[in-house]
């Protein structure tokens, strides 16, 4: 009888030995990583099965089992998930309990057009073009913001994303932002300013982004534009005019450029442009409620990332002459 206990005993004991071996050692891949992805509401099984056929050389029933055994197998989270070299069933387990899905990342950048950042998204990794052929209308109107013009209703930042998730689900994220960011500026408004909405602080944000040289500057530039539009003066600022132009412009700006009239054009229409011309970061939706008090209603760049502001045309053109033409 003790024999055979003996023999038992030694059989659980090898069991166990053996399972806690495998449960250590590092899975083989049959390529260098391998992609898992688990849907919400997927079972233990489901998982196991889901990392053998993504390219995990292990038996699924034993993996299986080893979900339900150590007792984590409800709190595995659905994602993306990389296996990379050198898991091991234990280590697997955690990152799925963990949810440590494969992440990926895309910056949008203050000052882009729309179409600088849907340039961005397409070239994101792993990131699915659900927006491919799709206007920008269409894209706004998937979003729920039917009608709402998509320039400029992106949130400049980094944005993290697992592998294989929608641009779109990208772009819903950075307009919730610019909602949040915009609401928040706006609470923090100037009664000075003459703006009376938000949508009219989000394009002159726009603009100040485009304007300004050094951030610094930010608040000046605003001051400007803010008394121009208390008086009635045309904005007449170079970014809104290269704007409307669009793909026809080379980069070099003419007079005949000024005179071409197009919604955007502020040399040859007065107040705001009808929609915002690029993505505004916070320093300039803050800049763009809370303007320098000043009567400065010129500047030019100094050449050297600043501006100098005056007040009067005479000022301006001493200006224009110290800092453009070197007299």
């Amino acid at each position: 009888m003790r024999i055979f206990f003996a023999i038992i005993l030694s059989a659980v004991l090898g069991a166990g030995m053996a399972a806690y071996f495998w449960v250590n050692q590092p899975l083989e891949l049959t390529g260098g990583t391998a992609d898992l992805s688990i849907e919400p509401g997927a079972s233990a099984r489901e998982v196991a099965s889901s990392t053998a056929a993504a390219g995990v050389s292990v038996n699924p029933t034993l993996l299986y089992w080893w979900f339900r055994s150590s007792g984590d197998a409800r709190q595995i989270r659905a994602g993306s998930y990389e296996v990379e070299p050198g898991t091991s069933p234990r280590t697997l387990l955690r990152k799925l309990v963990r949810g440590e899905e494969a992440l990926r990342s895309v910056t949008l950048v203050e000052g882009w057009t729309f179409r600088q950042v849907m340039d961005a998204l397409g070239k994101a990794e792993q990131l699915k073009p659900q927006t491919q052929g799709m206007t920008s209308d269409a894209i706004m109107l998937a979003l729920g913001m039917p009608g709402v013009a998509a320039e400029g209703r992106f949130f400049p930042d980094t944005y993290t994303y697992s592998k294989g998730s929608a641009d779109l689900a990208v772009l819903k994220r950075a307009a919730r932002a610019m909602d949040k960011k915009l609401a928040w500026a706006w609470e923090q408004r100037s009664p000075q300013t003459p703006l009376q909405t938000p949508e009219q602080a989000l394009i002159l944000a726009s603009i100040v982004e485009k304007e300004t040289g050094r951030g610094s500057d930010r608040p000046m530039v605003s001051s400007v534009f803010n008394n121009r539009l208390r008086i009635g003066m045309r904005l007449q600022t170079d970014p809104t005019v290269i704007y409307g132009l669009g793909e026809s412009f080379d980069g070099n700006l003419r007079k005949k450029d000024l005179l071409t009239d197009t919604p955007w054009n502020t040399y040859t229409r007065a107040g705001l442009p009808p929609t915002p011309i690029a993505m505004p970061g916070t320093a300039s939706l803050l800049a763009a409620v809370q303007p320098a008090p000043s009567k400065a209603l010129y500047f030019v760049a100094r050449g050297d990332g600043t501006s100098a502001f005056s007040a009067s045309l005479d000022e301006h053109n001493r200006a224009v002459n110290k800092h453009q033409r070197g007299q």
